[in-house]
């Protein structure tokens, strides 16, 4: 893994066989993130696992062992008293240009990951919201 900030942008580079969740978690220690946006990842993954809420307690998850495109990753991740949520969301595509996505549950790198985030001070709050079974993110207000 390697990482470099400037400003509020912070890159990112992960490389085969790294877990993207466990790494990501270590860069936002390292720089110390509060919240951060995902602007941008692409790459090549693998055994990764994909969801779809369906309903409360059912998240229908789905195993992919083969390496996909990361055509697209999108989420948010926020500091939750010294752990780190990560939210993210991926679109993928196989060899064959047929396309997956959904709530990205785990993932290992094939070949490479090359992730942008947006390093922000706002305080987000994650809380089980009962009716859904999902952490719902709230807005702390200063």
């Amino acid at each position: 893994m390697q990482s470099k900030e400037k400003g509020k942008l912070l890159f990112v580079r992960l490389f085969p066989n790294e877990d993207v969740h466990w790494e990501l978690k270590k860069i936002c220690r390292k720089h110390k993130v509060e919240t951060a946006v995902v602007l941008s990842g692409l790459g090549q993954l693998k055994q990764f696992q994909l969801g779809y809420y369906k309903e409360k307690g059912d998240y229908t998850p789905q195993e992919f062992q083969k390496p996909h495109e990361l055509l697209s990753l999108t989420g948010n991740i926020s500091n939750q008293e010294g752990e780190y949520n990560l939210h993210l969301h991926a679109v993928l595509g196989d060899e064959g240009k047929n396309v997956v996505g959904g709530h990205l549950i785990s993932a290992k790198v094939e070949v490479t990951n090359e992730i942008v985030l947006l390093k922000t001070d706002l305080k987000i709050k994650r809380v089980l919201e009962e009716s859904t079974g999902l952490e719902g993110m709230f807005l702390e207000q200063r």
